[in-house]
């Protein structure tokens, strides 16, 4: 694994039609309407935000993590101008011994169901694949997140099992978990 291309700089990563990139104080906006959504957290561990001070101090904890290394949240942007934040992505819990990250992602819900989610997965993808050099890559979904689900098997992950009361989620409680994992040698088939 080559860390080093992930932290050293932060990575922006492109398509035609999709931009990953950081998420700046000028996102905030953006940002506060899709944590402000209780529906976009509905399957996720994470707690919906109604106040902006605290969706503006997040953005700041977005840029203490990097700088810690342990997680990469990138801004879901259109690739045309001006940039509109769509949704993040993120990569976290980077395990050198095996070569492995976990990915989640989740997106304003004005943008569901237009394929967003599937190009910015395989977009990142390609880049810890191909460039970092990650072996495998995984992502925890709630089972009833169906679609979730279908942008992992669209993308070639594979559900590997279930984990039963696995996991602690703010304001989830005890949940099951669906683990989904895709290959280095998978990817290059």
């Amino acid at each position: 694994m080559n860390i080093e291309l992930v932290f050293e700089q932060f990575p922006i990563i492109k398509s035609d039609h999709l931009v990953l990139k950081k998420i700046e104080d000028g996102d905030l906006d953006e940002v506060y309407e899709i944590y402000s959504n209780d529906k976009v957290f509905e399957y996720c561990g994470i707690i919906p935000k109604h106040n902006k001070a605290t969706v503006q101090s997040m953005i700041g904890h977005f840029e203490r993590d990097y700088n810690k290394r342990s997680r990469v949240k990138w801004g879901i942007f259109t690739n045309d101008e001006p940039r509109k934040l769509l949704g993040i992505i993120e990569a976290m819990d980077f395990n050198q011994k095996v070569d492995m990250v976990t990915i989640g992602y989740f997106l304003a819900e004005s943008n569901w169901g237009k394929g967003i989610a599937t190009e910015a997965v395989e977009m990142l993808l390609k880049f810890l694949f191909l460039d970092v050099n990650i072996n495998r890559i995984q992502a925890e979904v709630m089972p009833m997140n169906e679609l979730s689900k279908k942008v992992l098997l669209k993308n070639g992950f594979i559900k590997e099992g279930t984990l039963r009361q696995a996991s602690l989620w703010s304001g989830k409680g005890i949940v099951d978990l669906e683990m989904y994992g895709i290959l280095k040698e998978d990817y290059v088939k």
